[in-house]
C-alpha cells in the first residue's frame, strides 16, 4: 500500500481543488447547481482517485485509478474552458490553474507510463 500523502500528484491535486473552489465563486449564482457543482466535483475527484488507487494491492489497479483521475482532470480543464468561453471567468484568472492542470497531467501521464512499462 502506497502513502498517497507523499505523492506530488496528490499534493498538486489538493492545490487544484483549492484553486477550483476559489474560481468557482466567480461563476454566476444561477450556475450553483450546474457548472459550479460539476467543476468542483470533478476537481475533488482528482486527488480522491489518486488516494483510492494508492490503497489497491496491484500496480494495474493503481494505474486504473490514475487514469480515472486523469479523466477528471480533463473534465476540469474542459469546464474551465467553457466558463471562459461563456465569459463567466476572465482568461487572466485562469492562467495559473491551466499551468497547474498541465503540470499535473504531465506528472500523472509519466507515472502511468512508468507503471505500464514495469
Amino acid at each position: 500500500m502506497r502513502n498517497f500523502r507523499t505523492l506530488e500528484i496528490w499534493k498538486n491535486g489538493i492545490e487544484l481543488v483549492k484553486q477550483v473552489y476559489v474560481l468557482s465563486q466567480q461563476l454566476p449564482s444561477e450556475e450553483k447547481f450546474g457548472l459550479r457543482r460539476q467543476v468542483t466535483r470533478a476537481a475533488v475527484s482528482i486527488p480522491s482517485n489518486i488516494a483510492e488507487g494508492c490503497s489497491r494491492n496491484s500496480d494495474i489497479e493503481f494505474k486504473r485509478f490514475l487514469e480515472i483521475a486523469m479523466g477528471s482532470l480533463f473534465e476540469v480543464e474542459t469546464q474551465l474552458i467553457i466558463s471562459e468561453e461563456l465569459d463567466f471567468i476572465p482568461k487572466d484568472n485562469l492562467k495559473d490553474i491551466f499551468e497547474l492542470l498541465n503540470k499535473e497531467a504531465k506528472m500523472m501521464n509519466s507515472l502511468i507510463n512508468r507503471i505500464k512499462n514495469s
